[in-house]
């Protein structure tokens, strides 16, 4: 993997955000790359719930100033900065006041979920492209981990299809069983199609349930990763059957040869 480029792009990563089956694979698989070589750089949003000072997070003014238009409404971005320590690896943090600074990730302290979830994975796809535009850095690979991340192969295959920075970039997407409860605004495929992404390309947001956003997704993905053992029987049969190449489930302690020779083989 040797100067391979990868962005890994993430709804959640440690050490920032706790635990759990998105966040921990997030880490690993970025410094599995890192370990063997390979230049990469992490993007996820700035939760109001991480911790600024203590992860020494700071806003890269270079970078930050932009207006991006999210249903007709100008949102401006700010990028912040950090190290993860001892690994030489540097995260970015899509952030914005209206949609990041609550205090939680996804839903409020009674576990209902933030009604303009659906704006915010929009926000953070574009966040995401319009800073490495910026940076002037070409990944080989974008490896999208979690829900909140869904929106980027869509925006990549439609809103930046004219890019020539991204040209030769594959996606791939990791497919988890973490999911939410219910759907995210039903007015979110509408707000998808105001940036010009064809409605026929996106029919699965029309119920934007969790499944139904991951298959969109999927849709605009060059290659799949299964990355739950107890992946629902539904989105399993329609990653089979999508015609993606696609990486069955592995264990942790076979995740990195196999992670490996996918990223060189399959893509």
């Amino acid at each position: 993997m040797e100067d391979k480029r990868i962005l890994y792009v993430s709804s959640e990563v440690v050490p920032y955000l706790a635990e759990n089956e998105v966040s921990l694979m997030s880490y690993d698989v970025p410094k599995l790359i890192n370990d063997q070589g390979g230049q990469i750089r992490i993007f996820m949003p700035r939760y109001g719930n991480i911790n600024e000072r203590r992860h020494q997070l700071h806003e890269v003014i270079r970078l930050s100033g932009m207006n991006l238009v999210v249903n007709d409404v100008d949102m401006p971005l700010i990028i912040k900065v950090a190290s993860i320590p001892k690994e030489r690896i540097q995260v970015y943090f899509i952030d914005n006041d209206e949609y990041f600074k609550r205090k939680a990730t996804f839903s409020d302290e009674d576990g209902v979920m933030y009604p303009d979830n659906d704006e915010r994975a929009i926000f953070f796809a574009k966040g995401v492209v319009e800073t490495v535009k910026k940076l002037n850095w070409v990944p080989d690979i974008i490896h999208v981990h979690g829900w909140m991340a869904a929106m980027l192969p869509i925006y990549m295959k439609h809103y930046y299809k004219d890019e020539a920075l991204f040209s030769e970039t594959k996606i791939v997407s990791s497919v988890y069983s973490q999911s939410f409860d219910g759907n995210l605004d039903l007015e979110m495929i509408n707000k998808v199609e105001f940036d010009g992404i064809p409605k026929d390309a996106i029919a699965d947001l029309a119920n934007p349930t969790y499944e139904n956003i991951i298959k969109a997704s999927i849709n605009h993905s060059d290659a799949v990763i299964i990355a739950s053992e107890n992946l629902s029987a539904s989105l399993t049969k329609f990653i089979e059957s999508s015609g993606k190449p696609f990486l069955p489930f592995a264990p942790k302690e076979e995740f990195a040869k196999l992670y490996t020779s996918f990223y060189k083989n399959m893509l």
